[in-house]
């Protein structure tokens, strides 16, 4: 117990004083574009913990056709509402209230970042030296940490915006698009290291990136497909494409399992789960005066004339089972399920009748033989074809 608290103690001590880091922004240098190359990514991957960074790589799903983009710029252009609004290209009261309010918050100097990471992380510590002592935290560090993570988010509302509309059209609405968005921010305010020298965007970036491209795999579809198909689905239309600017037409399926290295058939399997359902509603014609249901053959519900031809079937059921004496038509009626739909065994007619299971059985086979040579049953005949 006292080793961690002397360790708690280092750590605190650690963030008492703000020494200028040298990746502080200097003055002027706010307002600089940035890009964020693959070795960004990979080094800022190195920062998440073992569990999590296993969990999100096998969730992962890449961009369809598209190359990876860089880190949406921070410009005074692209941050004012009005742009992001315009960018945003979907129309709603509410969207557009929630992108001009969004745009109402200034942006964070990379000093200003730090500074609201330590807050963050003196809270975080706190509550560890709480749980240690078995007291209540301080209040004042927990509140600190709380306006820290919400200023740190607030912040960068406008960057989840600025990915999400590139992923518009993939199934999913623009605003839900920047709900999943920002549950990612808000991962990436909690495991943000304000000590590997980046600026937050940066590592913001991939998880936003990372809970959008999780959402598409399992909302977007009406059937969801497992993610590793969702990518392989992805990779054979991103290859699809590639071969038809090769070729100038669209590929074989040869084509494509060669270039992939996989079997034409895993191709085919692939199509086939790639498919979106059509809607029944949709318009056929030129005119759309008519929907695809129309031209759907309901296999389930009867037609008229079966209907009809079902009704008269059981008339003239019942009228040959009045040649038989109650007790031979109550067991031909519930060994064939003509009353309730449900076919009973002779066993359970036995028990009902408080007759044994052969007797019921002779019965049976007594009252079939005297309709097989009634007169009325040869009229069943013509239902046969």
């Amino acid at each position: 117990m006292a080793m961690l608290l002397q360790d708690h103690e280092k750590n605190m001590t650690r963030l008492l004083p703000l020494q200028e880091s040298p990746f502080t922004t200097k003055p002027g240098e706010e307002e600089h574009d940035f890009d964020l190359d693959e070795a960004e990514l990979l080094h800022e991957e190195d920062a998440l913990d073992e569990d999590e960074e296993q969990e999100e790589a096998e969730d992962t799903t890449e961009e369809p056709l598209q190359e990876e983009e860089p880190v949406p710029t921070y410009t005074a252009k692209s941050s004012h509402p009005a742009a992001l609004i315009e960018a945003a290209g979907e129309p709603g009261d509410t969207l557009e209230t929630y992108l001009r309010e969004m745009g109402r918050v200034p942006l964070l100097t990379s000093e200003q970042e730090v500074q609201l990471a330590q807050q963050i992380e003196r809270g975080k510590l706190e509550q560890e030296r709480a749980r240690l002592l078995k007291v209540p935290p301080e209040h004042a560090i927990m509140d600190s940490a709380q306006n820290a993570r919400d200023r740190l988010t607030e912040a960068n509302l406008r960057l989840v915006v600025s990915i999400a509309r590139k992923y518009m059209g993939r199934g999913m609405a623009l605003a839900d698009l920047i709900q999943e968005g920002n549950a990612g921010l808000m991962l990436a305010v909690e495991k943000f290291d304000y000590t590997r020298g980046f600026k937050f965007s940066t590592y913001a970036t991939w998880w936003i990136r990372q809970a959008i491209n999780r959402a598409i795999a399992n909302q977007a579809r009406t059937i969801r497909l497992p993610v590793h198909f969702h990518e392989a689905v992805n990779r054979l239309h991103r290859t699809s494409s590639q071969l038809f600017q090769e070729l100038g037409r669209e590929p074989s399926a040869e084509e494509i399992a060669e270039r992939m290295h996989i079997s034409v058939d895993t191709v085919y399997d692939i199509l086939e789960a790639g498919k979106q359902p059509i809607s029944l509603e949709s318009p056929v014609g030129d005119d759309g005066d008519s929907s695809l249901g129309d031209f759907v053959e309901d296999q389930v519900t009867a037609s008229p004339a079966d209907i009809t031809t079902r009704n008269i079937l059981r008339e003239q059921i019942a009228h040959v089972l009045d040649e038989l004496n109650e007790r031979e038509r109550h067991i031909i009626q519930y060994h064939f399920g003509f009353l309730d739909g449900k076919e009973h065994t002779l066993a359970e007619i036995g028990e009902n009748l408080h007759l044994s299971r052969e007797r019921v059985r002779q019965i049976e086979a007594k009252a079939l033989r005297k309709l097989r040579q009634s007169y009325s049953s040869r009229q069943l005949k013509d239902f046969l074809n």
